[in-house]
C-alpha cells in the first residue's frame, strides 16, 4: 500500500467515523424524543386511571359521608389558592349544622407518600379554606389497593381508611379506632 493509499484510507475512515457519530447523535435525539413522548402518554394514562378511581369512589364516599357522618354538603374536586400555592382535594364535605369537616383523598394504590400528602393537607387546610376555622377536620384515605403496613399506619395516624369491597368503597376501621381531629 502506498503512502497516498494509506492517507486516502485514513481520510475515508475519519469521514466514516464523523458520519457514524452524526448518525448516533441523531439516533440518540430521536430516542430521547420518543422517550419523552412515551412519558407523556404514560402520565396521561395515570391521570385517566386516577380520574376513573375518583369517579368510582365518589358515589360510595357520598353515601358514607352523608349517612355515617351527617355531611350534607359534598364537594368533589375542591380547589383553593393562597399566596401562589394551591391545594386540590378529591372530596371536601361539611355539614350546615355540625362542626365537622371531612377531607377525602382517593388513591388507586395507597403508598406511604399518600399518608404524608394527607397529613400535609390536614396541616395546611385552614390556610387554603379559612371559612372552616373552628371546625373539626378529619381525613379519609380511600384506596383500591392498600398494603397492610401502610393501612395500619393510616389508622394509627387517626385517619379513616376506606377500601373497595364488592365494587364500592366501604370504611374499614377497627371498632376501637380513634379519629384524629385537626
Amino acid at each position: 500500500m502506498t503512502d497516498q493509499e494509506l492517507k486516502d484510507l485514513v481520510a475515508s475512515l475519519a469521514v466514516s467515523q464523523r458520519e457514524t457519530e452524526r448518525l448516533m447523535r441523531e439516533s440518540q435525539r430521536e430516542a430521547d424524543r420518543r422517550l419523552r413522548e412515551l412519558g407523556k402518554q404514560i402520565g396521561g394514562l395515570g391521570e385517566k386511571f386516577g380520574s376513573f378511581t375518583e369517579g368510582l369512589a365518589l358515589p360510595s364516599m357520598t353515601k358514607i359521608l352523608s349517612r355515617r357522618f351527617g355531611m350534607d354538603v359534598i364537594l368533589p374536586g375542591a380547589r383553593a389558592r393562597n399566596n401562589g400555592r394551591s391545594m386540590e382535594i378529591d372530596v371536601l364535605a361539611h355539614s350546615k349544622t355540625r362542626d365537622d369537616v371531612f377531607v377525602v383523598e382517593v388513591k388507586s394504590h395507597l403508598r406511604e407518600d399518600a399518608l404524608d400528602q394527607m397529613r400535609s393537607i390536614l396541616r395546611d387546610f385552614h390556610d387554603f379554606f379559612p371559612g372552616y376555622e373552628g371546625k373539626k377536620l378529619y381525613g379519609v384515605l380511600a384506596a383500591v389497593d392498600a398494603p397492610e403496613e401502610v393501612r395500619r399506619r393510616v389508622l394509627q395516624a387517626g385517619i379513616y381508611m376506606a377500601r373497595v369491597h364488592d365494587g364500592h368503597f366501604e370504611l374499614q376501621v377497627p371498632d376501637d379506632f380513634q379519629p384524629q381531629a385537626y
